[in-house]
């Protein structure tokens, strides 16, 4: 601010230099004009002599004569002459003399505005002058807080030092602990074996001298089960791997198991050891799914059977009733539409309204009496199908809420949300009763079963995280190589797919946590961070939209069985019929289009 000073100081001295030129000058111009007057005033004083001399003359000549009279003409020619010369310059200083008056006039006029503004300016500097004290009283005042946060800075990373070395110390200690925790239970676990190992001993020396003729009875089966199992290795007609019924009921399954680990342990019961390992890979879950063809259709829903605009604008979800053949969207316009798809009507059959934000994910309960969508708005809303009723609004989050599921049905609801964090809410009391952190956006989630038991949620930091409500931890998590925009699940809950931005939809075996196989195709885009994928009823097929307007169907064992066209711009959700072999599908351009059979 100091070396503005001088600027002003300087504007203010050539002002004053101006003020005093133009008032010297306005002085030089009255003097002047003084001069003048008393040059007209002696000029009035000589015609007044010359009149009287003129006069003089004239009665001079009327009296006399000759020579006298002749020179007196003369003189009075002469004088007349003068006189006319006398006022001719006294017209010409009247003249100057208005003209001098008309200047300073003006000059008095510049003189005053000259004031006006020079008091203006001197308002303005006090003002500045009162302005420059305070800023400086203010500079003053932060130096003075900035020493102070720098001792209080230099007081924290002192703080912070101690605080890290007590910090490595105490995870020095954690790690001992760990390691000592990790070997108390390696030999807890080494005991309990042997306990085990133990048991089955006694078990198999009760069973061999009480009850030989069980024991011989569960051997021959085992045998014949096993005999069966070498003779048929391929068969069409067994169900999923990982159901028990593959062996019988559950009973059946345990007594199996534990006769074959007794006998494998003891080398009795007149069996190989190559019959045990054969019974233990037929335990292990197969990589991929296996369906009973009386349920799973092969035929592919390649017939367009309806097309309309579902809505004003981009459309981002739809879902098949599981009652009915009624197909719900919600859309960029914040309305959830109904359509009944078995009549055929271009006209939805409810708008359910409520939201101020576009729809993210719509879902039907397992009844189909409710739906339940989410929004842009930091809420989600549950109607009614039957009168189209908006009867629950949650509203929590503190970011748009990306996808919701029922959980233990219609009691509680679970919603995922781009604030990092998936709520459980009691619809019966309408509020939140627990809140889980991510720690990273959900796109979409899932639930395991119709009790809810364990949550499955798909985030943007690449992670599948799971959920257990019912003792309130978190399983491990699943790193994807990208970034998750849905996942869908199986009704048996052994297969999850799971969509991702490097353009790939992974099959997931939920009973080993392990990636099983990969889809993808070379013109295969996902159209946006929320595209949806889907299973079909089965389980045997897999759909996804693409950014280049085709929807791609999948075979659950690797094979692109086809792709559905219809779609000017990208798909953005798909969902499969419950009931039948139909396909519904939205995206960016308005439009939806139920795919059958042909």
């Amino acid at each position: 601010m100091s070396a503005d000073e001088p600027d002003w100081r300087q504007s203010i001295v050539n002002r004053l230099r101006e003020r005093s030129r133009n008032e010297s000058r306005g002085k030089e111009i009255i003097l002047q004009n003084n001069r003048l007057i008393d040059q007209a005033s002696q000029l009035t004083e000589d015609n007044l002599k010359l009149h009287v001399e003129n006069e003089k003359l004239r009665t001079a000549l009327s009296t006399g004569g000759g020579k006298d009279a002749t020179g007196a003409q003369l003189a009075i020619a002469a004088l007349e002459k003068k006189l006319l010369a006398q006022q001719e310059e006294l017209t010409e200083l009247h003249k100057r003399k208005g003209e001098n008056s008309q200047m300073i006039v003006d000059l008095s006029l510049i003189v005053e505005q000259q004031k006006k503004l020079i008091a203006e300016k001197d308002k303005i500097i006090a003002e500045q002058k009162t302005a420059n004290i305070s800023l400086r009283a203010e500079v003053d005042m932060l130096k003075s807080s900035l020493e102070q946060l720098k001792k209080l800075n230099a007081t924290l990373l002192d703080e912070h030092t101690a605080l890290k070395l007590s910090f490595s110390s105490l995870e020095e200690k954690l790690r001992g602990v760990q390691d000592e925790n990790r070997c108390l239970l390696d030999r807890f676990m080494r005991y309990k074996s042997k306990d085990a190992d133990k048991l089955n001993e006694e078990n198999e020396n009760f069973l061999r001298k009480r009850l030989p003729s069980i024991f011989r009875k569960r051997s021959d089966k085992l045998k014949r089960d096993l005999e069966d199992a070498v003779r048929e290795p391929n068969s069409t007609t067994h169900r999923n791997s990982g159901s028990p019924s593959q062996f019988g009921d559950e009973g059946d399954t345990a007594s199996l198991t534990s006769a074959g680990a007794g006998a494998c342990n003891n080398g009795a019961v007149g069996g190989s050891p190559d019959y045990f390992q054969s019974l233990e890979e037929m335990l292990t879950p197969l990589p991929l799914p296996n369906f009973n063809p009386c349920i799973v259709s092969s035929s592919i829903p390649t017939n367009i059977f309806m097309k309309f605009e579902a809505h004003d604008n981009e459309t981002h979800a739809v879902k098949w009733s599981p009652v009915e053949r009624l197909v719900a969207t919600g859309g960029g316009d914040r309305k959830v539409k109904l359509w009944d798809v078995g009549k055929g009507a271009l006209e939805p059959r409810a708008v359910l309204g409520g939201s101020s934000a576009g729809i993210n994910s719509v879902d039907f309960d397992s009844t189909g009496s409710y739906i339940l969508g989410t929004s842009n708005d930091y809420g989600a809303r549950v109607w009614t199908v039957s009168d189209n009723r908006l009867r629950h609004t949650l509203t929590g989050h503190s970011g748009k809420v990306m996808a919701a599921k029922y959980l233990q049905e219609p009691i509680k609801v679970v919603t995922g949300s781009h604030d990092r964090t998936l709520k459980v809410w009691d619809l019966r009391s309408i509020a939140c009763i627990e809140t889980k952190f991510a720690g990273s956006s959900c796109n979409d989630l899932v639930t395991t079963d119709s009790l809810g038991s364990t949550i499955i949620s798909g985030h943007y930091d690449k992670k599948l995280r799971f959920w257990d409500i019912r003792t309130e931890k978190q399983a491990d998590d699943i790193l994807m190589p990208a970034k998750i925009t849905s996942i869908d699940m199986t009704k048996d809950g052994y297969y999850l797919i799971c969509s991702i931005r490097d353009d790939t939809i992974k099959l997931i075996d939920l009973r080993k946590n392990q990636i099983i196989s990969s889809f993808s195709h070379e013109n295969f885009k996902l159209s946006c961070d929320w595209a949806r994928a889907s299973f079909n009823t089965c389980g045997s097929k897999l759909a996804c939209g693409s950014a280049d307007g085709l929807v791609y169907i999948w075979s659950i064992l690797g094979d692109l069985e086809a792709t559905l066209k219809g779609h000017n711009s990208a798909v953005n959700a798909v969902s499969w019929c419950p009931n039948s072999n139909a396909l519904a599908t939205v995206g960016k351009g308005k439009r939806c289009i139920i795919y059958t059979e042909s």
